[in-house]
């Protein structure tokens, strides 16, 4: 016959502690044209020149690791744990679990959402390209002489 899982955590504070620490690190890098992360300083970058087309708005949607669906999922089973005695308790785990993974995953996604922007630019060599930064920073309108700073894979649109 299977044992009820037996939790040793006195406090569910704690256990909330432990999984905020690991939804902190669900935390997104901007990706706006004025934000350089480490590894790209101190490396030459190609900056060519155009004129923006268009603007929009956009929803970036960030990638999810897992975090918040583990974290939502310990937490929920051991709430739904201490609910009822007996068998009871085994199936109220199972049951927090699954609703807390939900929940988790579902959290973690809108904490990495955030407003961008599509800047569409008229290259001075004539083609046309579109780049999706962060809204943060800098405002464009169409008819703006911009920068376009290239380098290791990426581009940012810049005055």
């Amino acid at each position: 016959m299977a044992k009820s899982i037996q939790f040793s955590f006195r406090s569910t504070g704690a256990v909330a502690l432990i999984a905020l620490s690991a939804l902190a690190g669900c935390a997104t890098q901007s990706s706006s044209g004025q934000v350089y992360r480490e590894g790209e300083t101190r490396r030459a970058q190609i900056i060519e020149q155009g004129t923006v087309e268009s603007v929009r708005t956009v929803t970036i949607q960030g990638d999810t690791n897992g975090v918040g669906t583990a974290a939502g999922g310990i937490i929920g089973g051991i709430a739904g744990s201490n609910v009822g005695g007996g068998s009871g308790r085994a199936v109220g785990a199972i049951v927090g679990a699954v609703a807390g993974g939900v929940a988790g995953q579902a959290i973690e996604r809108n904490a990495s959402t955030r407003q961008g922007l599509e800047i569409t630019v008229r290259m001075d060599n004539g083609t046309l390209r579109a780049y999706v930064q962060d809204a943060a920073g800098e405002d464009f309108r169409p008819g703006d002489r911009v920068r376009v700073v290239s380098g290791g894979g990426t581009s940012r649109v810049t005055r």
